[in-house]
């Protein structure tokens, strides 16, 4: 993976904007910290920095290819699983080729089919393309927005970059944030709405969605999504068609010049991946699972969480011969990455789940370049509880956030009466439900849960996906999602909603894919979420926090936030805010963590509020 940036305008010579380029590429560092370089020409500049996993020697960036005398310039972000398919049939049509690498087959399968070309590609990916004859820029995302891409249209041009931070580094770009900004941080967060990119006149290319920008202006087309179409194979045909789409997805993404490993939970998801990868690997498979300081001792089963993680990654290792690596985190390494972890998105997140996660991708990156994760697979064959549960899935509105009351208690009194977040949430809420691609033969119910499915896929998905990518690729870990192959995504569309919950079981369909690749215990094991930790001393340490920021009397925090809601939190460590913030997380200590993040996000970033 890598971090890519540019700028375009058309009334300058952009040769004379090293400097600039050279500001904007170094933020992006962490992605990729193997190799930096730049492009410009008169009206173009881009910066790129690159990790490696594929092809060293032929896959530097910015990639330049000339063909029948027009040059085309390339920066490139993701990885591209059916590049042998591509470059065979690029070979064809008359192409050749100097590297091994999927950069080389995306510049090329560009010159050859136009803005086609994403509509071939399998993999996660957003690039841009400069074509010097025809002086237009073409930009791409993959389809589920694994792979970030940020834009601003200014006046001193169009400029671009994988992160938030790589726009805020150009002299023209400001950390503004005005209400729409605040009201999707506050009322949908830490979602955003797809497109937003909070600071003010920072867009986000949409997943599935292609840009064109020269001269003439700017013009964005989605160029895939899923479809409704009537499901005729039976029950046992489904779970054979879902199995050989998970095996070829996985097996696909193990491709690599760069050691491989596996997120290993012990739960459906990761388990299935990690089989799949024991199997097809040639190396020795390494496998990773996170746990908290002391949490075998303070550890408290509910129904979200009933059980530890450690008896089933057990059964995995035995089972499947893989080099485990029980990685736990200090409640001190906790709370101390949570200022990285903001600096990792830019902006606030999801407090320690972020931090953890931080933490752990730096773990695995010590032996690893690549790691599979079970991402996506709760929002595809419908494993959360809004899924099945009536209450939920009939609620109207976004079912993870059910705490909209409170959260506008906490605002000072300036926003508390002028913003109004129900009203911004369920106007989001409607806008994404009116999109869902129904099929011609859905009764009401399938029609509801393909609704719900939507929105997880464009919402809650997107908010999980953009986690995994800012804080792994802070480590400079290059994590894949096969859970997220288009191909799987399409075809469980239409899978009948009862057909997911086979046996009565969440993601039942995919369970009984999985048997015989799985042990038994570990395929019907109920879900179990990203763990937290227990421990008082998380809870103490948070406290402190909010107090230090409370005894500030130029707090940045004041500026949104009422102090004495604020001091009631801390009074009660965090559990005078009785619903949880987001789904089930952000409670109690994670909550406060929040809070303390917003604050840290506003003074570091400088953050002006209009």
């Amino acid at each position: 993976m890598c971090g890519i940036t540019g700028w375009l305008q058309f009334n300058k010579d952009m040769k004379q904007e090293q400097s600039e380029i050279n500001k904007m590429t170094n933020t992006l560092r962490y992605r990729g910290p193997d190799e930096q370089n730049t492009y410009s020409s008169k009206h173009i500049i881009f910066g790129h920095s690159r990790l490696i996993v594929i092809d060293p020697a032929g896959g530097k960036q910015p990639m330049l290819k000339e063909r029948n005398q027009k040059r085309y310039v390339l920066v490139y972000n993701g990885e591209l699983y059916n590049t042998d398919v591509l470059r065979s049939q690029l070979k064809k049509a008359g192409h050749t080729f100097s590297s091994h690498s999927d950069t080389e087959v995306v510049l090329t399968s560009y010159i050859e089919w136009g803005s086609s070309c994403v509509e071939k590609m399998n993999g996660i990916f957003a690039f841009a393309i400069w074509d010097e004859e025809n002086e237009s820029l073409f930009l791409a995302r993959d389809r589920l927005g694994v792979k970030p891409l940020f834009y601003t249209e200014t006046k001193n041009g169009f400029i671009f970059g994988s992160e938030l931070k790589a726009l805020l580094a150009h002299r023209s770009v400001k950390p503004i944030v005005k209400e729409e900004g605040l009201l999707d941080l506050f009322s949908l967060g830490p979602s955003r709405t797809p497109g937003s990119g909070i600071y003010d006149g920072i867009s986000e290319l949409k997943p599935a969605h292609v840009m064109n920008v020269s001269k003439q202006g700017s013009k964005m087309t989605r160029y895939w999504n899923v479809q409704g179409k009537p499901h005729n194979a039976t029950a046992e045909e489904t779970s054979e068609a879902i199995r050989t789409l998970v095996y070829q997805a996985a097996k696909r993404q193990l491709i690599s010049d760069k050691p491989v490993s596996t997120f290993l939970s012990g739960g459906l998801d990761s388990s299935a991946l990690t089989a799949i990868a024991a199997q097809e690997y040639e190396k020795e498979l390494h496998t990773y699972s996170i746990d908290y300081e002391d949490n075998e001792k303070y550890f408290k089963s509910n129904d979200y969480q009933p059980d530890s993680d450690q008896t089933y990654i057990d059964k995995m290792r035995n089972t499947f011969g893989t080099q485990h690596h029980y990685e736990s985190i200090t409640i001190e390494e906790l709370t101390d990455s949570l200022k990285e972890a903001v600096l990792a998105r830019d902006l606030p997140g999801m407090a320690d789940i972020d931090s953890s996660l931080l933490w752990f991708c730096k773990k695995i990156k010590q032996q690893a370049v690549v790691a599979l994760s079970g991402e996506c697979a709760d929002e595809i064959f419908g494993g959360y509880p809004w899924f099945y549960r009536e209450d939920l899935i009939n609620k109207t509105g976004f079912p993870w956030i059910s705490s909209l009351n409170e959260r506008h208690q906490l605002l000072n009194d300036k926003y508390r009466k002028n913003i109004n977040m129900e009203e911004y949430a369920l106007k989001r809420y409607r806008e994404t439900v009116n999109e869902t691609p129904y099929s011609p033969n859905d009764n009401e119910k399938e029609k509801r849960h393909k609704e719900m499915s939507y929105l997880n896929m464009n919402w809650f998905m997107a908010t999980l996906l953009e986690r995994k990518d800012r804080m792994s690729m802070r480590a400079s870990l290059e994590v894949r999602v096969p859970f997220a192959d288009h191909e799987l995504v399409e075809y469980v569309w239409n899978v009948p909603s009862d057909w997911k919950r086979w046996g009565g079981k969440e993601k039942g369909i995919l369970r009984k894919a999985l048997e015989g690749i799985l042990p038994d215990d570990v395929l019907y094991r109920k879900k179990n979420p990203y763990p937290k930790t227990h421990h008082p001393k998380y809870t103490t340490m948070m406290t402190e926090k909010m107090n230090d920021i409370l005894s500030k009397n130029e707090a940045p925090l004041y500026e949104l936030m009422d102090p004495s809601q604020l001091k009631k939190l801390a009074e009660s460590n965090g559990a005078s805010f009785k619903v949880p913030w987001f789904g089930q997380l952000m409670t109690g200590p994670q909550l406060l963590a929040y809070l303390w993040q917003v604050n840290y996000w506003l003074e570091t970033y400088q953050v002006t509020i209009k």
